[in-house]
């Protein structure tokens, strides 16, 4: 359990300062897009989600994503393509698309957050060092560098959400 103790605490960190940064805004904030070619919060946490629902549960444990096992994507208006994560999106795209209501994208990021601590607290130091093809990339390699992959994306994007409210919002998730 020692060697997942600094991923999780990335990532717990990270989900900490996102849910300051959401918690006081509307949905009308969260779907703003500082300009055409910006995403905008809402996407940013559906895409960030969609990562680590994908990471955690299918290239990690060959199983469902709750993406689609807990009817997400209906509730978003979506396809259950476990593919379907942002990745490659043009810009017409994402202009396109309508963001849920807020607690439907509330509901997703937290369903996402359960599973994968359930998935952390289960790991060993030996499931960390199993090697193994983990999409996208096609050589093998281990459990523990899959996950700091998908470290990295969730806390860039969670940065990039706690910017966006303080750009539109002046001072950032922070400030109490």
């Amino acid at each position: 359990m020692a060697a997942i103790e600094g991923i999780a605490t990335a990532l717990e960190r990270n989900w900490e300062m996102v849910d300051m940064t959401l918690a006081p805004l509307d949905e009308a904030l969260l779907a703003r897009r500082p300009t055409e070619q910006c995403n905008s919060m809402a996407w940013l946490l559906w895409h960030m989600n969609r990562v680590l629902d994908t990471f955690v549960h299918t290239r990690l444990q060959a199983r469902p994503q709750v993406w689609i096992q807990d009817g997400w994507h209906a509730k978003f208006g979506m396809e259950a393509d476990p593919e379907n994560r942002g990745v490659g999106w043009t810009a017409a795209q994402v202009v396109s698309w309508t963001p849920p209501a807020k607690d439907i994208q509330l509901g997703y990021y937290e369903a996402t957050k359960q599973t994968a601590r359930a998935y952390f607290s289960a790991l060993s130091d030996a499931d960390l060092q199993v090697r193994r093809v983990i999409p996208p990339v096609a050589e093998p390699r281990t459990v523990a560098a899959a996950l700091g992959q998908v470290t990295w994306d969730n806390v860039a994007h969670g940065g990039q959400i706690a910017y966006l409210r303080g750009l539109f919002q002046g001072m950032g998730w922070y400030a109490r």
